[in-house]
């Protein structure tokens, strides 16, 4: 038998399509899945569709049908039989938390910080760190790593004192072996509604545990063992980006050169990415797919103007498809040297897809290249649907290649308008994007035109080119320095003018494919009176508004910051948001993370920010909070000479103040002023505020302790009584009370807390006071962010099961 379907005929030729739209499909619904399936089930859907395309005759309808129905089985089948093989190296349960002395190889350029070192390990053996255990543990091969500094501020470690050894953190490099004293636990990342999936990233990136190394004073101390000659191109990136921070004083503008040159994106500080982000030129500052495309197009158009000046290279081969070759090439070079991540190794996937269609002659139309070139890179990356990288790249590219559809006879010569042509494809993929990125990340710099127009020929034809050359002409990262610094400048400029960027909720997923829809038209070579009808696409987009309670009811969205508190409230107009989570690292803080993307997806203006108390999971990210936010008021009980008082003056909370929004009433119900003369511990000063409809009441406790939680019923036992609580001090030993919960008698009690948090919470005696009760634990390690709402007292909405997906860690 031969393959179905005559290939000379328009079915013949239709087929192929159909079957790549269908693998993509099928793609797209296997990373639906909640739970994996049987790899051997994978392999059937897999086999069962090869078998398809290769035994069936079929002819015109029938063809189609079947060609869609086999791509989507190779599609599926595919992406689920590597998605299995892939789950079966996760790290064994019972080794999470426990001390393993492990041997391996530093394998990419290690990510230093104030905080300390973070670096991948690929392990080459595993044992137990205390020589008497029995048994010999099964590691997984490659690990991410923290090596922390004494005072670094990150949770999840142990507390005891430090070998001198500590000192040496950040002595590490790409290509050395280890053996190390670590303690591992699963991906398990945050789950917020349009948060970063921290897992899903990990799944991509090939790791299966994390964890950090232990230098206390019983653990073995960590050992070089020797040099090795493995990772050879990670250690010279490494070299690289010493070199450039060694020569160019200024940090901030080293870690631009640093970040261009060798992908190192952690190199930027957070106020430099600030402003990037501001002025909508961020995708320039970090070796993204975009990126690479956009240093394939440059790449290609030296290529071809060089080759055009040999006779004999011409000869050869035309410069059109030699600029296409060493475009690809070179990008390929750019992206092995950047790190060879997730995003670059898909971007020049599919360059090279394009690449190959054009060498061999093939002329399709662009749909049909747009939907090969998906299906390469889906084949290969899967999971790479879910990622913004993604699109951002693909619409990039298929934007270049489209509207460079000019016919031969208007082709012209001359650097003038080789120029002009540059400059235009940039404003061509700025202009593509900018609506792809409101969707996306729900914002778009308004002055991002202007900052691109200026940005993009700077740093690709000044600053890249600079910046690459240093590495050969060390005094050339001087020049690129001053280029830096001169766009910096500007940027900063740019980004300090009234409504520099807007923001917009996250809307549906119609509304979405409206606004790509309207921005490729836009983009298009179109009349302009065809390309204007792109403009009512985008309208439903920015004037969507999320959805609210109706008027006398609320809701409350208990986010998943890790260990500390953080909880929206929301009424019909009105938001409130009771803490602000914590400080991860002194680089790192939920607000940036967690809060500030929560808040721009639901397009949320905040009237009051409640910071219970002063301690660092629940204040850690309220500077950045605030500065999103210069409208909300503060009421807090820190102290008046606490660093957030210098962004906005806060009033202080007290037992008795009370406001309604939209028929719902707030009242705080606890410190008195009684408790601010003499308390001993921030904990006993948390405002503790209630939240009643008349339907429903939510009780936030802060972190009160027993004696506040007695001082309660004591004071105004009448007011405790919630069909919702937020637990205590994030359900310690130290807080829920017996007599506390009887007389709040909670349907639901919200514990906020972290993964394996080196503190124990929520405590066992505490989870089981709160179920002998009959109340139901909501714990955000397990249900991620929790959704609740004054109109079913009763429920609660998990985002983990709301949208749970395979790659997500569940807990036993």
């Amino acid at each position: 038998m031969t393959p179905f379907g005559a290939s000379g005929t328009a079915a013949g030729r239709s087929w192929v399509f159909v079957a790549l739209g269908g693998s993509l499909l099928g793609a797209v619904l296997q990373l639906q899945q909640a739970g994996l399936w049987q790899t051997s089930v994978y392999s059937g859907l897999l086999l069962a569709a090869v078998a398809g395309f290769w035994w069936r005759r079929l002819s015109g309808r029938w063809l189609l049908i079947a060609s869609l129905v086999y791509g989507a089985m190779a599609g599926a089948g595919l992406a689920g039989w590597r998605a299995a093989v892939y789950a079966s190296g996760a790290l064994d349960p019972a080794l999470e938390g426990r001390d393993l002395q492990v041997t391996g190889v530093v394998s990419e350029m290690p990510q230093r910080s104030e905080g300390g070192t973070r670096f991948r390990l690929d392990v080459e053996s595993a044992g137990w760190a205390d020589p008497a255990a029995e048994g010999r543990p099964t590691v997984p091969d490659r690990i991410a790593l923290g090596w922390y500094s004494e005072g670094s501020g990150l949770w999840d470690r142990a507390s005891e004192s430090r070998t001198p050894l500590a000192s040496t953190v950040g002595s590490l490099h790409a290509g050395e072996r280890w053996r190390l004293t670590v303690r591992l636990k699963a991906p398990h990342g945050n789950r917020n509604p349009h948060g970063f999936d921290s897992e899903l990233w990990m799944w991509e990136q090939g790791l299966h545990a994390s964890g950090y190394v232990r230098t206390g004073a019983r653990d073995a101390a960590p050992a070089l063992v020797a040099l090795t000659w493995r990772h050879p191109i990670e250690r010279a990136r490494e070299a690289v980006r010493d070199a450039v921070f060694e020569r160019v004083p200024d940090r901030a503008q080293a870690g631009v050169i640093a970040a261009l040159v060798t992908g190192d994106q952690s190199a930027i500080d957070r106020s430099g990415w600030d402003v990037f982000r501001a002025t909508g030129v961020a995708h320039l500052m970090s070796i993204s797919g975009l990126h690479v495309t956009m240093f394939a197009w440059l790449a290609a158009h030296a290529v071809g103007l060089l080759w055009r000046r040999s006779a004999r290279l011409m000869l050869r081969l035309p410069a059109q498809q030699a600029s296409l070759v060493g475009g690809v090439l070179l990008a390929a070079l750019y992206a092995l040297f950047s790190g060879w991540g997730v995003p670059s190794q898909r971007t020049v996937w599919m360059l090279a897809t394009v690449a190959l269609l054009r060498l061999t002659g093939r002329r399709w139309p662009w749909p049909h290249v747009w939907l090969l070139t998906a299906a390469v890179v889906v084949g290969l990356d899967p999971w790479a649907l879910m990622q913004a990288g993604f699109w951002l790249s693909f619409v990039a590219v298929g934007v270049l290649f489209a509207t460079d559809a000019a016919t031969p006879g208007e082709r012209k010569t001359g650097a003038s308008f080789r120029l002009l042509q540059f400059l235009r494809e940039q404003w061509v993929i700025t202009l593509a994007i900018t609506p792809l990125s409101l969707l996306l990340f729900q914002q778009v710099s308004l002055i991002g035109l202007l900052a691109n127009a200026v940005a993009i020929p700077w740093v690709t034809l000044v600053i890249t080119p600079l910046a690459m050359l240093g590495v050969a002409v060390a005094p050339l990262w001087d020049l690129a320095a001053r280029a830096v610094q001169v766009l910096a400048l500007l940027l900063q400029w740019l980004a300090g003018l009234p409504y520099a960027k807007l923001s917009v909720a996250a809307p549906p997923w119609w509304m979405a494919a409206c606004g790509v829809a309207g921005g490729a038209l836009l983009a298009m070579r179109l009349p302009w009176s065809l390309r204007t009808l792109g403009i009512p696409l985008l309208l439903p987009v920015l004037l969507w508004q999320a959805p609210r309670p109706a008027a006398g009811e609320f809701e409350l969205l208990a986010a998943d910051v890790g260990q500390g508190n953080a909880v929206l409230v929301r009424t019909a107009t009105h938001s409130l948001l009771y803490d602000a989570g914590p400080r991860y690292s002194l680089e790192s803080d939920a607000g940036h993370r967690v809060l500030v993307p929560l808040l721009r997806a639901y397009g949320e203006r905040l009237d009051t920010l409640v910071l219970s108390h002063r301690d660092l999971d629940h204040t850690g990210g309220a500077p950045a909070v605030l500065a999103m936010q210069p409208q909300a008021a503060l009421l807090s009980s820190i102290e008046a000479t606490h660093p957030l008082q210098a962004m906005r003056t806060a009033r202080r909370c007290e037992a008795g103040q009370a406001w309604s929004w939209d028929g719902v009433r707030f009242e705080v119900l606890h410190p008195f002023d009684t408790d601010y003369r003499g308390f001993t511990k921030p904990n006993a000063v948390s405002c503790v505020l209630r939240i009643d409809s008349g339907r429903a009441v939510a009780l936030l406790a802060g972190d009160i302790e027993r004696l506040q939680e007695a001082a309660l019923v004591t004071r105004t036992p009448e007011s405790l009584r919630a069909d919702v609580l937020l637990a205590p001090h994030h359900g310690s030993k130290t807080s829920s009370s017996p007599a506390f919960l009887d007389a709040v008698q909670p349907r639901i009690a919200v514990v906020q807390a972290g993964y394996r948090n080196r503190f124990g919470h929520p405590a066992q005696e505490v989870a089981a006071r709160y179920l002998e009760r009959g109340g139901r634990l909501i714990e955000n390690t397990r249900c991620g962010a929790a959704h609740w709402s004054s109109v079913r007292p009763g429920d609660v909405a998990c985002e983990r099961e709301r949208h749970a997906r395979y790659w997500q860690h569940s807990l036993p």
